[in-house]
């Protein structure tokens, strides 16, 4: 009984027939793989059959396709050719114009403007706010050339001297508001308070905020104030409302106090491309090379309404296959370097010796208190709260009114006490600030305070920080008093959640970029651009900056001096996660879009994203009508810098695929990848575009980015 059971007949029939059937299915499977791989190999070798005979034919018609790409690119340099001739023709003008103001670029102009204001003795807050105006603009146009100008075009003597003429307006601004408020305090009685007996006044302009307190009865229940026409405030210790103190808020919509101006958030210096990529040669004659791919520069206030002739930036550079004249290519390579270093100097540093600069900066990474201006940047401009010693008072004796003067000029006010600066119980300063209505805060700002010693932003000092959303207002504590700034991260707007490029007419276009907190509409025309619209939680807001015809460079600094930075950053990949592209592929699609821009409509693509590093995907199709872009009009299209194709892949696509349309080929640039499917009548409208309409759409592309922060 415990031995094996026997296997009927019947049973070991039927596991007969189920092994034979299983060999067979086997065989049969074998046999279908067998033919599946060897049609897989067959359409394999036919693919790459197709694939070889549409290389060669890439191949044999590539240079024919460069050279009329190059043909179109000159465009290019008319527009850089009108620009320099702006920026001289501006020079004349002003020459001509004989009315009063210097030359900001004439050193003895300059120094006998700063002389002259500097032994005026008119300290009357108004005319120092009127004059202030004027070298706020003088200040606008040296950072204006500063950004503006090619470096073949500029000196390190220049640069070095607009640097220092910046710092010299800027140091000799400050001085005339503390002339300014000492002649305010001495005149406290004039601006006495009738509830109080305390000074108050509030004084604006468009550029500056300047509210003063004067504690003239020393009375403690009057420890704080609000400045009631500008919503500003502080609340003092027990030991500053009864001391001869004073207290200042001057509010600035500009910052001169952020160290390197030039470099936060500059454009990406494209390190990727090879120099003989950088840089545009001269045509003709054997001229220097001129030109390079512009390099990022960090913004400057400059007046929206103000539209000066040199007007753009520096436009791309044309990518030639066969560059000649190498040496001739790292000389300007070498003379660029030198020129970024005086570039570099800091707004309030001169020249420092690179090793400590290197030093600082190595340390300021270990101190996290330290704000990282590459990270967060000051918006809505700077906040500088004093505390002041009060001067002696006027007294009135029958009808004279006798004031005791000094040479001492206007001292601050200690505090905390020197010798009771280590104390851990000092008590605070409270202080509430009303933000600015035409800028916006997406999150709660960051408020730093400013360090003189180590010229830069820091977070600690400060505590208590609450943000009134509703009421625009932030209140926080400050253990001594310093200048203030509301940070905001440069990056928060980004990545985009899709955007988009379409003509609009004869040299005109939309730009749309749809950001993380709102959406911004840009068009184009000509020369110029206009915001034209920025929508925020459902409504439009700004409408300050919105319908004016500005130039680019004049439309980005507008936006970030209101809180919308659409324009990332040199390092903004180590703040925002998106792939990284390579810049060949990345600068030649927005300088060949540019190029199209007249006829052909562009915009996002899902696809994008798992292209990889070496390539970009987007959408495109020719766009002649003023109507809107259905979704099933549209084509995608892979660019890597040196190749073109047409996609067989769509948005709706399960996965990525970098299959070709079917009749389609491959092109050595985009342009003609385009052409392959465009009416004669968009090839002609692309090379009718202006030049100077060509570079502005190439400007904004390349400041917003947006192949790779989508």
């Amino acid at each position: 009984s415990g031995g094996k059971k026997k296997l009927s007949k019947a049973e070991r029939l039927r596991l007969q027939r189920e092994e034979e059937r299983r060999l067979k299915e086997e065989e049969e499977a074998l046999l279908l793989a067998e033919q599946e791989e060897a049609a897989r190999l067959e359409k394999e070798r036919i693919e790459q059959e197709q694939m070889e005979k549409l290389k060669a034919k890439d191949q044999e018609r590539r240079e024919a396709e460069l050279a009329e790409l190059q043909s179109l690119e000159q465009k290019f340099l008319s527009a850089q050719q009108w620009k320099r001739d702006c920026r001289a023709y501006a020079k004349w003008e002003h020459y001509l114009s004989c009315d009063g103001s210097p030359d900001p670029t004439v050193l003895q102009e300059i120094n006998t403007f700063i002389s002259l204001w500097s032994e005026d003795q008119d300290e009357d807050i108004q005319v120092v706010m009127e004059k202030g105006e004027q070298v706020l603009t003088l200040i606008e146009k040296l950072q204006f050339l500063l950004l503006d100008t090619p470096p073949s075009e500029i000196t390190e003597k220049e640069a070095g001297q607009y640097q220092e003429s910046i710092l010299e307006l800027q140091h000799l601004l400050q001085q005339k508001y503390n002339a300014a408020t000492e002649h305010l305090l001495r005149t406290a009685y004039m601006y006495e308070d009738s509830e109080t007996g305390n000074m108050q006044a509030v004084i604006k302009d468009k550029n500056v905020t300047f509210c003063l307190w004067g504690n003239l009865k020393k009375k403690l229940r009057f420890k704080n104030h609000v400045f009631c026409d500008a919503q500003h405030g502080f609340d003092l210790p027990r030991s500053l409302a009864v001391s001869s103190v004073a207290v200042r808020i001057l509010h600035t919509r500009y910052d001169h106090l952020s160290p390197l101006w030039l470099h936060c958030q500059r454009l990406p210096q494209w390190e990727g491309l090879d120099s003989k990529e950088l840089i545009q040669l001269a045509k003709g004659n054997g001229e220097e090379p001129e030109e390079e791919v512009k390099e990022g520069r960090e913004e400057f206030n400059m007046p929206a309404a103000e539209e000066m002739c040199s007007d753009e930036r520096r436009s791309p550079v044309s990518f030639q296959e066969n560059s000649t004249n190498t040496a001739a290519i790292n000389e300007a390579v070498e003379e660029t370097e030198k020129k970024s270093e005086i570039l570099a100097i800091s707004s309030q540093v001169q020249e420092p010796v690179m090793h400590e600069e290197t030093m600082e900066k190595e340390e300021a990474r270990t101190d996290k208190s330290i704000v990282d201006l590459q990270q967060f940047v000051p918006v809505g401009g700077v906040y500088h709260i004093d505390a002041l010693q009060l001067p002696p008072q006027a007294k009135q004796i029958r009808d004279w009114r006798m004031m005791e003067l000094s040479d001492a000029g206007l001292e601050a006010y200690p505090y905390p006490p020197p010798e009771e600066a280590e104390d851990a119980t000092q008590p605070p300063v409270q202080l509430t600030l009303r933000l600015p209505d035409n800028v916006l805060y997406f999150e709660a700002p960051v408020v730093a305070r400013w360090d003189p010693a180590g010229q830069h932003w820091r977070t600690d000092g400060i505590s208590n920080a609450r943000y009134e959303a509703q009421e625009r207002i932030v209140t926080f504590e400050m253990g001594a008093f310093h200048p203030v700034a509301l940070l905001q991260q440069a990056h928060l707007n980004m990545p985009y959640q899709g955007w988009e490029l379409q003509p609009t007419g004869g040299d005109e276009a939309l730009l749309r970029v749809a950001a993380v907190f709102a959406t911004i509409q840009i068009q184009i025309k000509g020369k110029q651009c206009m915001l034209s619209s920025v929508v925020a939680e459902g409504k439009e807001v700004l409408s300050h900056i919105t319908g004016q015809w500005i130039n680019p460079l004049a439309l980005r600094a507008s936006l970030r001096r209101a809180g919308v930075n659409i324009f990332p950053g040199e390092n903004a990949h180590k703040y925002v996660s998106v792939p990284k592209k390579a810049p060949l592929a990345e600068v030649r699609a927005y300088q060949q879009m540019a190029l199209a821009a007249s006829a052909f409509a562009f915009a996002w693509s899902k696809w994008n994203v798992e292209a990889g590093q070496e390539q970009v995907v987007f959408k495109a199709r020719e766009h002649l009508q003023a109507e809107s872009v259905e979704d099933r009009d549209w084509s995608l299209y892979m660019f890597n810098g040196q190749k073109a194709q047409k996609l067989k892949l769509t948005e709706s696509s399960e996965a990525f695929s970098e299959e070709l349309e079917d009749d389609s080929e491959f092109h050595s640039t985009l342009y003609h990848m385009l052409k392959d499917s465009a009416s004669k009548e968009a090839i002609n409208k692309v090379e009718r575009a202006s030049f100077l309409f060509i570079d502005v759409v190439y400007q904004l592309l390349l400041a917003t980015r947006v192949l790779t922060h989508s």
